[in-house]
Parts: C-alpha cells; sequence; structure tokens
C-alpha cells in the first residue's frame, strides 16, 4: 500500500479518534510530513518500539499501541491459560499520551482475560522491572521513550524475568505483531468492563514499599554514611520525569539527610520546559542544578532522565567548578567501591562477574582484574546485560556483581533486571559518602582511579539524521567501514577489525569467530590502543561513534582522544559528502 492510499484509509476510518482525524487534516498540504507518517509500519524492534506521536502507521498513537499491545497479547495466549492468569504489569512516565497509552495496553490485553496490572501513576523503568518479578507475571510493558525528545513516546517489553525481552523471544513477539492487518479494526474492552471482571488491578505503594526494602540491601557501609549523613550536600533533579518520589525515599532509607529538589524539575512536565534536552548525559541538563550546587556548596548534584533507568553525576574538580561525570567515570567509581569494601569485608564471590557493554569503557576490565574477577562483554543494550543475569543463575557459572554502560546505565543489585537510576543515585551518594568520611571528593577518587589503572577516557559522537533520507545516510556510512576497511587512521594502524553483522574479527591477518548475536556494529582497534565503534541507534534516528584512548596522564589522554575523534568524523563527513 503507497503512503497515500494509507492515507486515504485513515482519512475514510468514520471512527477515527477526533483528534488524529484533526491532525491528519491539518497535515494535508504537507507532503513530506504525510508521507514520513505513513510510508511505513513503525517498527516493533527487538525491545519493542518508539517513535514521534501523531497520525500515522509510522507514529505512536492509540492505533500502533493497539496494534503492540495485540501482538503481545496473541504471544501470550499461546502460552496457555496460567500465563494470562499471572498477567502483564504496565507503567508509564510523565510524556505526552503515556497515560492514556496505558490504558489502552491494558484494555487490548484484557480483551483476551490477560490479567493487566497497571501502576495508578507513572513510576520509573526499573520500578516496572521489579514488579514484573515480585507479582509473579509473564510479562511488563513500560510507556516510555526515556530521554528522547519531548514529541517522542514508546513501548517497551520486558519478559517474566524482568529483563527487556531477550532476541529469541523478540523474534517470536515480532511475528505475532506483524500479522495484525490492520491497527484501525482492533477490538478493546472497555476500562469498567475489566475493573468488574477483576482483570485490571491498579498498583502502587505496596510495590514501591516492597522496592525500597529490596534496595536497602545494597547499602556496604550504613555507619560511614551515618558519619558525613548531614554534612554530605546532595543535589537532584528527577529533570521532569519518574524519579522524585524514589530516589527522595532511597536516599532517606540510606540516612542521607542533606538532600536539596531542583524544585523547577520536580513536577512531571511532558514538554521538559527547562531543558533542551531531558537527557542526563546532556551536560546543559545540569544548568539548574548547578546553580542551586553552587548557591549551597554541593558536594555531588544528581539527575536522573524521564524514566528512570539513567543517572547522570557531576561534581567539583581541582579548581572547585562542577563537571558532569562521564557513564565510564561514574562506572568506575561505582565499581572500585563495590569491590574493594565488598573485599574488605570477605563478602567478594570468587566466581564474581562484572558485565559491560563492546562500547564501555576497558577501565572496567582492568578494575575487575585487580580484585580477581572477570569481564564480560556484551553488545550496547542493558537487555543483553540482564539476560547474561538469567543465564548466570541458570547456570551458576558466574555471580552477578555490577553491570554497567558508558550511557549512565547502572545496576547493583539483581532484584531488578534492567539499568536503574534508582539504585544508581543512592549509591553513588555512598561512594560520596565514603571518599567524604575521608576528606575527599569523588573527583579526587576519579583521580586516584585513574593513577591506579590509567587515564582512560571515552567520548560519543552522533549524528542525528530524520526520515527516510536519514535512513538511507546511515545505511551509507555503515556500508562504506564495512566495505572499505581501514588500514591505518590518523596515521596510526589499524590492528583489529569486528563486524559483529557477520560475528568475525580480524586481527594481523587472522579471521576469529565472534561470540555475542548479530548486530550491525563495526569496531576498530588501533595500534595505540585506542578504538571506535560505529552504530546505528536501535531508537533513534541517529548514527553513533563511540571513542576510546588510554594514555599515561589527562593531557596526553585529551590529546589522544581529540585526534581520533577528528580524524574518524572526517571519514564519515566524507561519506554524507559524497551522498549529496
Amino acid at each position: 500500500m503507497t503512503y497515500k492510499a494509507a492515507v486515504e484509509k485513515w482519512l475514510s476510518y468514520p471512527e477515527l479518534d477526533a483528534e488524529l482525524k484533526q491532525q491528519l487534516i491539518s497535515m494535508q498540504h504537507n507532503e513530506k510530513a504525510l508521507e514520513d507518517s505513513f510510508y511505513k509500519n513503525l517498527e516493533f524492534g527487538t525491545g519493542g518500539m518508539r517513535g514521534e506521536i501523531g497520525p500515522g502507521t509510522n507514529r505512536m498513537n492509540i492505533y500502533t499501541i493497539r496494534k503492540a499491545a495485540e501482538g503481545l497479547a496473541r504471544y501470550i495466549v499461546a502460552q496457555g491459560e496460567e500465563a494470562k492468569k499471572r498477567g502483564v504489569v504496565i507503567a508509564y512516565d510523565s510524556r505526552h499520551k503515556s497515560s492514556e497509552f496505558a490504558l489502552e495496553v491494558a484494555k487490548t490485553v484484557g480483551k483476551y482475560e490477560i490479567k493487566a496490572y497497571l501502576f495508578k501513576e507513572l513510576r520509573p523503568t526499573p520500578e516496572l522491572s521489579f514488579a514484573v518479578r515480585y507479582l509473579g507475571a509473564v510479562a511488563g510493558v513500560v510507556i516510555t521513550a526515556s530521554h528522547n525528545p519531548p514529541e517522542y513516546n514508546g513501548f517497551k517489553v520486558y519478559g517474566e524475568d524482568g529483563g527487556q525481552i531477550t532476541p529469541v523471544i523478540a523474534d517470536a513477539l515480532i511475528q505475532y505483531v506483524n500479522c495484525v492487518e490492520d491497527e484501525l479494526l482492533i477490538q478493546v474492552a472497555t476500562e469498567q468492563e475489566l475493573l468488574e471482571k477483576g482483570l485490571l488491578t491498579y498498583i502502587g505503594e505496596e510495590v514501591d514499599q516492597a522496592y525500597i526494602e529490596r534496595l536497602k540491601t545494597i547499602q556496604l557501609n550504613p555507619e560511614v554514611v551515618a558519619s558525613v549523613a548531614k554534612d554530605l550536600k546532595i543535589v537532584f533533579s528527577p529533570l521532569h520525569g519518574t524519579a522524585y518520589a524514589l530516589v527522595r525515599k532511597g536516599l532517606e532509607s540510606f540516612g542521607f539527610q542533606n538532600v536539596t529538589i531542583v524544585e523547577e524539575q520536580a513536577i512531571p512536565d511532558p514538554n521538559f520546559s527547562t531543558v533542551a534536552s531531558p537527557n542526563p548525559e546532556e551536560h546543559a541538563a545540569f544548568e539548574l542544578a548547578i546553580q542551586y550546587g553552587k548557591a549551597i556548596d554541593a558536594d555531588m548534584l544528581m539527575a536522573t532522565d524521564p524514566d528512570a533507568d539513567r543517572l547522570g553525576v557531576a561534581v567539583k574538580n581541582q579548581d572547585g567548578e562542577y563537571v558532569v561525570l562521564t557513564g565510564n567515570q561514574m562506572g568506575a567509581l561505582m565499581l572500585e567501591y563495590l569491590l574493594s569494601q565488598k573485599k574488605e569485608k570477605g563478602m567478594l564471590q570468587e566466581n564474581g562477574v562484572i558485565v559491560k557493554t563492546i562500547v564501555t569503557s576497558d577501565i572496567g576490565r582492568a578494575i575487575a582484574e585487580n580484585y580477581g574477577l572477570k569481564t564480560i562483554n556484551t553488545l550496547t543494550g542493558f537487555k543483553f546485560i540482564g539476560e547474561k543475569i538469567r543465564e548466570f543463575e541458570q547456570t551458576k557459572a558466574y555471580t552477578f556483581q555490577f553491570g554497567y554502560e558508558e550511557s549512565y546505565g547502572y545496576l547493583i543489585g539483581d532484584f531488578v533486571r534492567d539499568k536503574d537510576a534508582v539504585q544508581s543515585a543512592v549509591f553513588a551518594a555512598e561512594v560520596a559518602a565514603y571518599y567524604k568520611a575521608q576528606g575527599k571528593t569523588l573527583y579526587d577518587g576519579l583521580m586516584e582511579i585513574f593513577e591506579k589503572y590509567g587515564y582512560y577516557k571515552e567520548s560519543l559522537r552522533s549524528l542525528t539524521l530524520k526520515g527516510k533520507e536519514g535512513a538511507e545516510q546511515i545505511a551509507r556510512i555503515m556500508s562504506s567501514f564495512r566495505e572499505q576497511p581501514l588500514h591505518e587512521v590518523g596515521g596510526v594502524q589499524v590492528v583489529a577489525m569486528e563486524d559483529y553483522d557477520v560475528r568475525k574479527r580480524w586481527s594481523h591477518g587472522v579471521e576469529q569467530s565472534l561470540e555475542l548475536p548479530r548486530s550491525n556494529v563495526l569496531k576498530y582497534e588501533l595500534e595505540n590502543g585506542s578504538w571506535f565503534c560505529v552504530r546505528p541507534s536501535g531508537t533513534e534516528p541517529k548514527a553513533k561513534v563511540y571513542f576510546g584512548v588510554k594514555g599515561r596522564s589527562l593531557k596526553e589522554s585529551d590529546a589522544l582522544l581529540e585526534a581520533l575523534e577528528n580524524d574518524v568524523m572526517a571519514l564519515v563527513e566524507r561519506v554524507l559528502y559524497q551522498m549529496k
């Protein structure tokens, strides 16, 4: 079906949602917008789907939500009556249409007599992961687009273990979703009908309390926290999202007494009106928190993204200026503290393991090795870390200690099976308390780690390339690096290339197989220990290029990183220029 035929089909549907119909009518003279809204079906991928809100098959709306939920319902029905009774937990964030979309999911699965547990108010994504396990549900859905711009929303699916669904389950689920022929004709139950039949239960405080009780189990040194509880000054911002209540309760349960909230960003706001981007990876998101920090001379600033699975931390450097730590740096601080304290207390498991992604700093591996632990790499995406935790439970080969990725995602306690900014916030505060008790800052701690393990430094460059044309540009970037392998970058010899699409590694003329699943990712390693990795984002219209170096000083690392970035991005720009 052409996009024009699809537009006409929607316009002629007599029961089309009035708001969507009005939006569609207003788009009639904008062919580019119409084409982008209807030229394809919004892709349901390995974790669910994400897109701009609006009318069309390539947009997030009640009809595309129903189609995804219909596919999930058919998948659950195929698992049998017990799966239907165990049901689905549904949570949502502060975005436009989130609560409406969440209810649509419940109404769609409820039509199949599948039990739905729906949070009555917005909640963090990690709490959804926890709730699936706590309630013994067969699946979970969270309506969120994480840190994407305000015009986006998404539908994210979790398995019975509380982790994002594995590729095998995703493939089966995708088949069910793709078999739904007409999103406009999906029938749903009413909320009242489901409540009367006991197929819809609203949840909230009980799950919150159970989560907080488990959160307390990750604390290692309550006495250290108590010694500085009044003096350690923390500024926290939920960036208009879902983290406010749980992070406050979590910090309180750990004993922290001096917490200041960025009031302008405490209230949920789907427009994220005080920031250009609600992403703690963006330093600009900390502008208000820094103002608060300067006013009270805070020891640390923390910010979470809208669905509270990512945590950013800012601390004072040697010049007294607040700097935002990278995910790799904060991960190194957490990991060094975790392993050193567990070792000191005799709690370190001999078969303990650290899990990180292939684009996360190798300083994590160096820290783990120092404490005699193994590090396992996964593909980008925390779902692969969650998958490993489940594997370890079954095989008993390793005991999970810590998982993290460079994009501000961390997990300490595996009662959650996804990155958890609530856990991360309270644990980061404990790390700060540990250094505060020694008269040091988190920045001092980071410098000690660099001195001990080497001056690792990493960065990320993202190119936003929207729409059909952008998708073609991203594909060309990948094919160029794949089909014309580099032999040197900036005068430095390439020593290895890994292509995860064909699961092969080439180094010094020797070909090896890669064990990780197939993925459209390329990684190059250079003679001086530097590396870079190229991949399309799985959730945004972006091409992402990751860089990593290791120097003998901060100055040397900065120089190496700048040179590597410039050389690689020049190659990317050349590819884009050739397409014009």
